[in-house]
């Protein structure tokens, strides 16, 4: 496995013509079960291929179990100063039904000593609308990971699938999660006490004080390219050769022993290579800005838009004035995003503004052909 990261790792710099890199991410999976010297692998190609940034931020997501947590003074060691922890509760009949490896006592131990190597980069999972969650329960053991946490929460809400334990628990009313108003009151309750706490909400499902925002899923969240390495991967970036105009969406063999074979055979493993469109980035830059607090700015818009601007595409929208007088959007003619109240209920908001901005390049591909 390790060869053939850096191998694809190799053959993605070269074909993308990255000359810096600002963030390296190692998620999906566990990568905290790989060995050390592979992640320092990864890191060491990285540098030797284009040039890391002296303050590049470097991720590795991990659980904490006590086996990975005995790893973690040599992750430091291989270049990771970031650690992202799937804790996710603090409840240990929760964690079971969850089907999570890792006791209460594993997680506190493990945030302890993450602290002490990653200072002021340590961030926490968390997962909320878990069956029989109650909002007084919530509470207190939101206060309880803030006696806890470092600088950056991530909040995400359960989703049941199908085929798991949880679902055929669910399904046969052994056990329930809470229907939308209680998921609802549970963010808000999540919002408010972070809130207090010092955090700030800089994505739907992200919180961070003292500057600690997650700069790698920032730039993901505002359109930024980036190179998928690994089995399942994604990437989203221009190819060295096309002077900056055309971006790929390249997804990665998902099948491991597949993927290692074909890195072997090929140098790299991309399963499909997709040219975007105007529209294709826009759609994707409107679905993921919005879901941060900093929204879409003008400048990011005309990077990609072929000269519409987002006022042209979205203040004919009747659909648009009205969630800025629902106060649910704000527009200032530069900047477009989401009010607080907006972003707990952004996923009602897209699908509508995603059909403005279709019909805007549907009129405006028809114009062009009257003309």
């Amino acid at each position: 496995m390790k060869s053939c990261l850096v191998k694809e790792t190799t053959t993605l710099l070269q074909i993308s013509g990255v000359q810096s890199i600002s963030s390296i991410f190692f998620g999906g999976g566990t990568p905290s079960l790989a060995d050390p010297s592979t992640i320092a692998a990864v890191i060491d190609t990285v540098q030797k291929l284009t040039k890391l940034q002296h303050n590049a931020e470097i991720t590795l997501e991990a659980n904490p179990t006590n086996l990975e947590s005995q790893k973690l003074k040599d992750f430091k060691s291989a270049g990771v100063n970031r650690l992202s922890l799937g804790i996710q509760t603090l409840n240990s009949a929760d964690l079971k039904v969850l089907g999570r490896d890792h006791s209460v006592e594993e997680s506190l131990k493990c945030l302890t000593q993450a602290k002490k190597l990653f200072p002021g980069k340590t961030s926490v999972d968390l997962i909320f609308g878990r069956p029989d969650q109650t909002i007084e329960d919530w509470k207190q053991e939101l206060q309880k990971i803030l006696c806890l946490c470092d600088d950056h929460i991530s909040l995400y809400q359960l989703t049941v699938e199908r085929g798991t334990k949880l679902f055929k628990l669910c399904k046969n009313g052994s056990l329930s999660v809470p229907d939308d108003d209680k998921m609802a009151e549970l963010y808000d309750v999540a919002i408010n006490t972070l809130t207090k706490a010092g955090f700030t909400q800089y994505e739907v499902s992200n919180f961070a004080r003292n500057g600690a925002e997650s700069r790698h899923n920032c730039n993901y969240w505002n359109g930024g390219q980036y190179i998928g390495i690994g089995p399942g991967a994604h990437g989203r970036f221009v190819r060295a050769g096309e002077n900056g105009k055309v971006r790929e969406a390249r997804i990665q063999t998902l099948e491991p022993d597949i993927w290692m074979a074909e890195v072997e055979s090929f140098g790299h493993a991309t399963r499909k290579a997709v040219r975007q469109t105007s529209l294709d980035i826009l759609q994707e830059i409107l679905l993921l800005g919005l879901r941060t607090s900093s929204g879409i700015t003008e400048d990011r818009w005309q990077q990609f838009s072929d000269g519409s601007s987002l006022q042209s595409v979205f203040c004919d929208s009747g659909n648009l004035n009205q969630f800025i007088q629902n106060g649910l959007l704000q527009f200032d003619g530069q900047t477009l995003k989401s009010t607080s109240r907006g972003l707990a209920v952004i996923d009602s908001i897209l699908p509508e503004l995603i059909v403005a901005l279709q019909n805007y390049y549907q009129k405006h591909s028809l114009l062009g052909n009257d003309s």
